[in-house]
């Protein structure tokens, strides 16, 4: 009785396993992005160092005011770029986050499935064996009457 209904629940098993390797997927591909989009912060972070070491250097050696116009200008849109890609991790990182709740629930559900699968066959088991217990006592009942 109870492996019979293990057996039925196989589909929801392979539905859920399914679900939860898909949900794997999206948050590896979303840590990925993460990743990617803080490589493009930290790149433009070093650029901005860069760019500032550039300014002292200069700047001990006299500049134009055309030259320190471009400066600002260019330092500027540097910073709006960087705050940009400072949004953009915080977007990635939040989207990550739900990403790996989502996995984690899909998770979550495929071990309960697991779960209530084995508890199924160990019932199965247990029936099976008292049964099998039963029969045998039967048995062993018959033949001390046989015997007598």
């Amino acid at each position: 009785m109870s492996l019979s209904r293990a057996k039925r629940l196989q589909p929801v098993v392979e539905m859920a396993e399914k679900a939860e390797r898909e949900a794997a997927r999206q948050l590896g591909q979303c840590q990925s992005q993460l990743a990617q989009a803080e490589a493009q912060l930290d790149e433009l972070e070093r650029y901005r160092a860069d760019y500032h070491q550039q300014w002292l250097t200069e700047g001990r050696q006299g500049v134009s005011g055309q030259w320190l116009m471009s400066y600002q200008r260019f330092l500027s849109q540097l910073e709006t770029a960087i705050g940009q890609q400072e949004r953009s991790v915080a977007w990635h990182r939040s989207n990550v986050e739900k990403v790996r709740a989502q996995w984690q629930e899909r998770y979550a559900r495929l071990e309960g499935l697991r779960k209530l699968i084995q508890r199924y066959q160990d019932e199965a088991r247990l029936a099976e064996d008292k049964r099998e217990q039963r029969l045998l006592d039967e048995l062993s009942q018959r033949l001390r009457q046989s015997e007598w």
